[in-house]
């Protein structure tokens, strides 16, 4: 049923459970695995001297924590005997990168984490996963 399984990924405990759960898919159906981790875009200030760390710094910081994340999807879903492809991508909103990635990769399914908020601490957070399901035009698997 699902050939192309795309899972973001933020290193988060949860979202590790999303990605057992996209490993089990995918396994079952035979499908090819996509691991996404998207990066922070740099926080440009109007005034250079105030920021705290270079830009050069904190886009090697996004890499490695996000290709970190990505390589860790790959390890497990190698071991699981999935073929899965990682990457990472910056973005201003984690939600669109992830929603664009699966439309350029004909994704058929994503599967993706929630963190279960609820009341005035969701209102105020935001839920980058409510945000995929509200425009996403595939199928979502949420995982809690």
């Amino acid at each position: 049923m699902f050939k192309r399984i795309l899972v973001p990924t933020d290193g988060s405990e949860i979202s590790a459970k999303a990605l057992n759960t996209a490993i089990g898919l995918a396994r079952v159906h035979g499908a090819k695995l996509f691991a996404l981790s998207v990066k922070e875009p740099f926080p440009y200030s109007a005034v250079s001297e105030m920021q705290p760390t270079p830009p050069q710094e904190f886009f090697d910081a996004q890499e490695r924590i996000a290709g970190a994340r990505v390589k860790l999807a790959l390890d497990q879903a190698t071991e699981a005997g999935v073929s899965c492809e990682g990457f990472t991508v910056e973005a201003l909103h984690a939600w669109e990168a992830i929603i664009e990635y699966a439309g350029s990769n004909q994704c058929d399914l994503v599967v993706m984490a929630s963190h279960g908020r609820r009341g005035v601490q969701a209102l105020l957070l935001g839920s980058e996963t409510q945000k995929v399901l509200t425009h996403c035009t595939i199928p979502v698997l949420v995982v809690r």
